[in-house]
């Protein structure tokens, strides 16, 4: 805890979180969660998450940050959303350790700290298994303070945001003006999922479920879309729609078209017009 800043003002997280509090005073903004249990104290954050603090230096613990990619290669953690679902509530909220407990936490602290700083060559594959333990704890405090119902509730109310999230994105990375570090990503599931911070699976799996449609069908039927429309209503040829829209070539271009709709660009424009 000497190494946090004493005072943030609200900020959006941007990583995953784990902090323990064994003692102090002050106050913690963690999702709504302005009020922490008396005691030791265990909670999350995750990503896009807005939280704040001004606490008095007198708090005592640990915490642990760690990114998507720490989770996109780690076997164990690569599907965490599913395993718990809980750590993508955006209320999120802590919840006070039993006594008997609070050793077993601590020491799992210290051993990844020790784990960090060391110069063991398979220390972040240890250190994904003492997350893993530290996500259990949460996990098991998180069922006996929260019903099923509840829990569902939530867990339904961050998908249908995700997806939301994840159109607005779609929609907005084919603007002319927005900079993109690769263009050719714009067509993978995998850089979207990237930038909303989740993996790739887990994005696919949400669309679907709300849906009925892969994640990857969404950014096809937008392209389409987005074709049809410049097919229809520009001038501009097959070849330069190609291109506008981010595909290697024209000829991968009309396949994609033609797969979409058994009609080639030009065809459907014809068709069109008349």
């Amino acid at each position: 805890m000497p190494t946090v800043v004493k005072a943030m003002p609200p900020f959006r997280h941007e990583f995953y979180a784990i902090a323990v509090k064994v003692e102090g005073g002050g106050k913690a903004i963690s999702g709504h969660h302005t009020d922490f249990p008396e005691g030791s104290t265990i909670f999350f954050n995750s990503p896009f998450q807005i939280i704040s603090w001004d606490i008095v230096p007198d708090w005592e613990g640990f915490y642990i940050i760690f990114s998507q990619d720490f989770i996109a290669k780690s076997n164990f953690l690569q599907d965490i959303l599913k395993h718990f679902p809980f750590l993508k509530i955006e209320k999120d909220m802590p919840f006070e350790i039993a006594r008997e407990d609070v050793n077993t936490i601590l020491s799992i602290y210290e051993s990844i700290q020790q784990e960090y700083h060391s110069d063991h060559p398979d220390k972040f594959q240890l250190i994904e298994s003492y997350v893993l333990l530290l996500l259990n704890f949460i996990k098991r405090y998180f069922h006996k303070s929260v019903s099923p119902k509840d829990a569902s509730e939530e867990i339904r109310k961050t998908d249908l945001k995700l997806l939301s999230r994840f159109q607005t994105l779609i929609e907005t990375s084919f603007y002319k003006d927005v900079a993109v570090e690769d263009y050719s990503f714009l067509h993978s599931t995998s850089y979207y999922a990237h930038k909303l911070s989740i993996h790739p699976n887990h994005l696919n799996a949400v669309v679907k479920q709300i849906t009925g449609q892969t994640a990857k069908q969404h950014i096809q039927n937008h392209i389409l879309n987005l074709a049809k429309s410049r097919l229809i209503q520009t001038q501009d040829s097959v070849k330069e729609i190609a291109y506008s829209l981010y595909f290697d070539s024209p000829n991968n271009f009309s396949s994609f078209f033609k797969k979409m709709t058994s009609k080639t660009p030009n065809n459907y424009r014809k068709e069109a017009i008349l």
